[in-house]
């Protein structure tokens, strides 16, 4: 069994293969860091990336909405108030976009 044990660390990479296990380090690799980094970017950025898509979409409805409006005071002002609240949906999401890419990018530099 301990033989089992010595060769089942050893091919997993925390031992020596002389029966005694190998030091582990003592902190996390600095690449590991950087691929966490990337990985929040990456998830932040589809987040962000589809609400702005979502507000595209509020877009496009508010215009279709205006153009059917036929003439209707209440729909014009109704798909007007959609086509603006889509607009500043687009701009939260692209100042959401850069600032969060500011931030993530300068907190690991270390500067």
């Amino acid at each position: 069994m301990k033989d089992l044990l010595i060769k089942f660390a050893t091919t997993a990479g925390a031992g020596s293969g002389s029966g005694t296990p190998s030091k582990l380090p003592d902190k996390v690799n600095e690449n590991n860091a950087g691929n966490l980094t990337d990985t929040v970017i990456a998830v932040i950025n589809g987040v962000i990336g589809v609400l702005g898509l979502v507000a595209v979409v509020v877009v496009i409805i508010g215009g279709v909405n205006y153009m059917t409006s036929a003439g209707d005071a209440g729909k014009v002002k109704k798909a007007k108030d959609t086509i603006l609240y889509g607009l500043i949906g687009l701009v939260v999401c692209i100042l959401a976009f850069a600032i969060v890419n500011f931030v993530i990018s300068n907190m690991f530099t270390g500067a």
